[in-house]
């Protein structure tokens, strides 16, 4: 038994342990030996025009899905766009609303129509007045009796009841300015009363901000949603392509080389579907075009309804380009390192 224990101790230590074998490291990708930088550069020109052409290819062969994608990308960008156009003609409209703004200073009733130019006169040196329109009391009286249509009744008062005007045309426009210089003109001995009425162009300025805040805040939602779109078509076409990258990356495609065709995957979707909008966002204005039209001659007005414009044509598709861009970029860079050769 002692022969047997030291006989197997021998051939226990004459046999060779194994060594752990160490995991193999990912490829890093193949490296161009012996090329200076112009043959570098001509190869990369030569793979992003290759990336380019296959991306199209690729969205051509399946023109369902990416008609689709495009659709739900353009109907996320048509809306805010066409409130901004919206918003752009309604403050063009309103531009010179605020140029009607003017005090109203009504004199007392024996202040003559001379004191009253000559007030007139001195007012136009005061800093802060633009201009000032004299309306005497028979003008006054005159006016009244043409808009109010009560041209008997009025003739039948034994004097004129309505006292002489000057109507004050401020070179600010600026409620805090307005009301300082309604106070001034308010101390004056012939001044009996100064109406100022400031709260309607508060109103449409804080309406205008308010608007154009939710359109903004719209924008940035919307753009999210449509980097999701990209996203989750991007992640689709990675798994739809998983061989294909396995190979490239056994040959020594760096994820460089694997990532450029899914960047311009993404770029044409957001480029397709910001062109989209835009017509999308056209003919909603050309459709409603008419009937605006018509409600601005019943007003008398000179505004003319602005399309979306050549500038918001041109930048938002490039817009909708750079979104798809960095959507298909957060996509690949969550999802390429899944794909690893020596994982499978």
């Amino acid at each position: 038994m002692a022969r047997k224990s030291r006989h197997a101790t021998a051939k226990r230590a004459a046999k060779p342990r194994r060594r752990p074998v160490a995991a193999r490291p990912a490829p890093k990708g193949a490296k161009l030996v012996g090329s200076n930088w112009r043959d570098q550069l001509d190869a990369w020109k030569l793979h992003h025009k290759a990336s380019a052409k296959d991306a199209w290819r690729r969205m051509l062969k399946s023109p369902i899905a990416t008609a689709m994608t495009v659709i739900v990308i353009a109907i996320a960008l048509a809306l805010p766009a066409g409130l901004s156009v919206l918003l752009t003609n309604a403050q063009a409209a309103t531009a010179g609303w605020d140029g009607n703004v003017h005090l109203s200073v009504f004199l007392h009733q024996e202040t003559s129509e001379r004191t009253q130019r000559q007030l007139a006169q001195q007012w136009v040196g005061k800093k802060g007045i633009d201009r000032v329109e004299v309306i005497t009391a028979a003008e006054a009286l005159t006016e009244f009796r043409e808009l109010s249509g009560f041209g008997e009744a009025l003739d039948a008062l034994p004097e004129n009841p309505l006292p002489p005007v000057l109507v004050v045309y401020p070179t600010s426009k600026q409620a805090d300015d307005l009301e300082a210089l309604s106070a001034e003109l308010g101390k004056i001995r012939e001044v009996e009363l100064v109406q100022l009425d400031v709260q309607w162009v508060k109103r449409l300025r804080a309406m205008m901000e308010t608007v154009g805040r939710i359109v903004s805040a719209l924008t940035l939602a919307l753009a999210a949603a449509v980097m999701l779109v990209v996203v989750n078509t991007i992640r689709l076409s990675i798994e739809s392509r998983r061989d294909e990258i396995v190979v490239v990356k056994i040959v020594g495609g760096t994820d460089g080389f694997v990532r450029r065709p899914f960047l311009y995957t993404g770029f044409g979707y957001g480029l397709l579907g910001g062109i989209l909008s835009v017509i999308l966002v056209q003919i909603a204005f050309l459709w409603v075009g008419q009937p605006v039209d018509e409600l601005i001659l019943l007003y008398e007005s000179q505004f003319v309804l602005m399309g979306i414009g050549f500038k918001n044509a041109t930048v938002i598709p490039l817009f909708a380009g750079m979104l798809g861009l960095l959507g298909a970029w957060l996509a690949v860079s969550r999802h390429i390192q899944d794909v690893d050769p020596y994982l499978l």
